[in-house]
């Protein structure tokens, strides 16, 4: 994980050139890896999609590659509730990430730096995610697709991996412990492959660059997290420029 400010600007700086989102300092998700429960472990680890599971916690740069990652929650629990028990949830909300102050993009609009994720996560002044259908306006939609074109990015790297590491296709019949070094060690040789292997990821892999702009329909819950003004305004900030000085020219075809 990037220890300095100049680090994470850096990240930014790769988001605004490849997928022309300033001050993204990475896209979140999780990915639940099926397991073989552990004896007398009841439903403790049976998830939503009706399979046991822990669940992999991850951020991705805007190269693919795996910025941090924790694993181990048991399935039972949300995508918003695994990231609030990592110790990356807890630095972001005391502020020793190191994250950069906000200030001025190219064109001069001032935005904070943000991490982005999908509907399940809680909206923050430094985590930002889609509006829920149910308040959507055209430039909202146009936001929403521009979010969601960056975001995709951890969905490929899940995918990716799952499609290089066969055991991620299988409920792996291990301890818990086990499972839980197996795929942190996946996630380990994700990046070394990134980085020294030009052929690991193919062009069929990355379904969402910068010269593909296809998207596919948000899942987005019924129920909105409650945020404070803080955080709205950030998001609020994002859409303006989105929809202004930083328009692109097929975002309206997309996002409609």
């Amino acid at each position: 994980m990037p220890e300095t400010s100049d680090q994470w600007k850096k990240i930014g700086k790769e988001f605004e050139d490849k997928w022309q989102f300033p001050h993204c300092l990475g896209a979140v998700d999780g990915k639940h890896i099926a397991i073989v429960a552990p004896r007398d472990s009841g439903s403790y680890y049976w998830n939503y999609k009706q399979f046991n599971s822990v669940v992999l916690m991850a951020c991705a740069d805007a190269d693919y590659k795996i910025i941090w990652c924790e694993v181990g929650i048991n399935g039972r629990i949300s995508d918003g509730g695994v990231i609030k028990q990592t110790r990356f949830y807890e630095k972001l909300c005391s502020k020793t990430l190191g994250i950069p102050d906000e200030e001025p993009v190219a064109t001069g609009t001032i935005l904070p730096y943000v991490f982005i994720g999908d509907e399940a996560f809680a909206l923050r002044p430094d985590f930002i995610k889609p509006y829920s259908q149910q308040v959507l306006t055209p430039q909202r939609r146009i936001y929403n697709y521009r979010v969601s074109r960056a975001r995709r990015i951890i969905e490929n790297v899940f995918g990716i991996m799952a499609s290089r590491f066969k055991i991620l296709q299988t409920p792996i019949n291990l301890p818990v412990v086990k499972v839980d070094l197996i795929i942190l060690t996946i996630c380990a040789l994700h990046n070394f492959l990134r980085t020294k292997c030009s052929t690991y990821i193919s062009p069929e892999d990355m379904q969402q660059d910068q010269f593909n702009h296809e998207l596919t329909a948000l899942q987005v819950p019924t129920n909105a997290h409650n945020s404070d003004r803080t955080a709205k305004e950030a998001r609020e900030a994002f859409e303006k420029y989105f929809n202004g000085e930083g328009a692109v020219e097929w975002q309206s075809k997309y996002a409609n």
